[in-house]
């Protein structure tokens, strides 16, 4: 017997971008930055989006604002996006540049006297996705992967792997990077179910412009 293996093709049901400006989501601009933008933006983002995560305020800089990105991406009116999914078939892989180098940086500062272990947890880039398995409950494929700049291609083969290849149902995928003056974040949410985009390097290329 003829067997068809016929893929049902991932497309992007939200989006998330945050610049140096703003947060835009679906293309529908929440909120815009007036001052200059430094490591204590995340915290006034996170009182502004009236969020409710004690641990939010131990995380490292990176952590705090894929975890943000997370939140805001994921929050719909009647719920959240991945309701329905079974959360040991979503997965998370996401790129970054400079990593946790801001946490790596002042950890180093410790080790002269005494060394903090509420650092060293935050020396490992992935511990960012960690964070974000805890606060939804996501037990798929994870991947962090570390380069010089957002690589759709790159990004669109592995999603597509993980969804048409290995199990996994949806998967919350992009870019973060963030250092004590800067931060950009590009987020999107990629599922078998319909969409508003085709999930193409080309579109989320397109949202990462924006």
């Amino acid at each position: 017997m003829l067997h068809l293996n016929i893929h049902t093709k991932p497309a992007i049901s939200n989006w998330l971008r945050v610049n140096k400006h703003s947060v835009i989501k679906d293309g529908s601009p929440l909120l815009s930055f007036n001052e200059p933008i430094d490591s204590n933006a995340p915290d006034v983002l996170y009182r502004a989006l009236q969020c409710n995560y004690p641990k939010f305020f131990k995380m490292d800089l990176i952590s705090k604002w894929v975890w943000l990105g997370a939140e805001v991406l994921l929050k719909q009116a009647a719920g959240v996006v991945y309701d329905g999914i079974d959360k040991t078939k979503i997965a998370i892989v996401l790129q970054t540049n400079h990593g946790c180098l801001d946490v790596d940086k002042k950890y180093s500062e410790t080790l002269a006297t005494i060394p903090s272990p509420a650092l060293f947890v935050y020396t490992l880039p992935n511990i960012m996705l960690g964070e974000i398995c805890i606060r939804h409950g996501f037990k798929g494929e994870q991947a962090c992967v570390v380069s010089d700049g957002f690589d759709a291609k790159e990004m669109e083969f592995w999603v597509n792997d993980l969804l048409n290849n290995r199990g996994m149902e949806a998967c919350l995928c992009g870019w973060v990077d963030a250092t004590a003056n800067n931060h950009e974040l590009s987020l999107y949410w990629v599922s078998k179910q319909n969409g508003q985009l085709n999930f193409t390097a080309d579109a989320m290329l397109e949202i990462h412009s924006k």
